[in-house]
């Protein structure tokens, strides 16, 4: 088999294991109780992650060059740190739940990729002037797994925001280092039809002042009703939110890597380092966004809903950096993709 046919199975043979292997997710969540079918979507992520890299490695050996250089080979590569990723945070949350957020999305990736793509884009292509480059592999490679780090962080925020829907959660562990404090007992308060505070006005009269003496009024204001959350969901929101404070915090520096090598990469084929092409201009708006996130875990003491939702934002600016900037317009960064 040559190694076009074999990259043309791969591609395919991928797409099937990641849909079956979102369908296996989506199961187990429905049905807890069945048994293995944890151990049964690890494997599926696994098995599509070495045939990804397989697939790459055909494509290096068949172009002579680091396959990243357009959208179907950046497409899975992506893919390949998404699923890559998806088994750091499974294994250090132990829960299926990461896998019902992202694997939808790396499966959805692959499927774009392999089914939708033009025959045409799928075709390695030699390399135009600007991307022979030692700087390729460097640059490119580290802000591909940049993205996919922060997307798997962002997805288990959305996860997060999933499970405590409609509930203020106020987790109480520390941001740096030590996780978040489980505590089975601690209540939320969750919005109710009247949620303002009830004063209860008690007015007490002493024996002393019963013949007209001035009364001494109490008001008395009761708590907002609050509601238990059970452990295992408490759990849960806990270790989605630590595991993605973690993850984020691991994409957030390859991303300060990356783009520091596309700068200095930048001044060598063009003379500047900073040029404020779409593409940087996103790429520096997408490292505020986690600079803001991480600043308000680690500095403010943010834990809970609102981070949450940050870094939920986060995943969509993501993507317009990855591919929106290419499909709105050109840039230098423009060859190789749609323009």
């Amino acid at each position: 088999m040559d190694l076009v046919s074999l990259q043309n199975g791969l591609d395919n043979i991928s797409f099937a294991v990641l849909f079956a292997t979102m369908l296996v997710y989506w199961v187990g969540a429905a049905f807890p109780r069945i048994p293995y079918l944890q151990v049964l979507g690890t494997t599926g992520i696994a098995v599509a992650n070495l045939c990804i890299a397989t697939l790459l490695g055909a494509r290096w050996l068949e172009a002579g060059y680091f396959p990243i250089s357009n959208l179907y080979e950046s497409l899975f590569f992506l893919t390949w740190g998404l699923t890559a990723i998806h088994l750091v945070a499974e294994y250090t949350s132990r829960s299926r739940l990461v896998g019902v957020v992202t694997a939808p999305v790396a499966m959805g990736i692959t499927a774009f990729a392999a089914l939708t793509l033009p025959d045409t884009m799928q075709v390695a292509a030699p390399l135009v002037p600007a991307l022979k480059s030692n700087w390729l592999m460097m640059h490119v490679s580290v802000m591909m797994i940049s993205y996919a780090t922060l997307m798997v962080g962002s997805l288990l925020a959305i996860a997060f925001l999933a499970v405590t829907r409609g509930q203020n959660v106020e987790l109480r562990g520390s941001s740096v280092g030590t996780g978040a404090f489980r505590d089975p007992k601690r209540q939320i308060q969750t919005p109710h039809a009247n949620a303002s505070r009830v004063e209860a006005t008690v007015e007490t009269f002493s024996a002393d002042n019963l013949g007209g003496g001035v009364a001494t009024v109490d008001r008395v204001a009761t708590a907002p009703k609050t509601v238990a959350l059970s452990p295992q969901r408490l759990n849960l929101a806990d270790t989605l939110d630590n595991v993605s404070y973690r993850i984020i915090g691991l994409g957030f520096p390859l991303l300060t890597i990356g783009i520091i090598a596309g700068a200095v990469w930048a001044n060598e084929a063009w003379g500047t380092y900073w040029s404020w092409d779409p593409k940087e201009t996103w790429a520096f708006i997408t490292w505020l966004v986690f600079a803001a996130y991480l600043h308000a875990r680690i500095t403010r003491g943010w834990q809970g809903r609102r981070p949450a939702i940050l870094a939920s934002a986060g995943f969509v600016v993501v993507w317009v950096c990855y591919l929106g900037v290419n499909l709105l317009g050109k840039g230098l960064h423009s060859y190789g993709w749609f323009f």
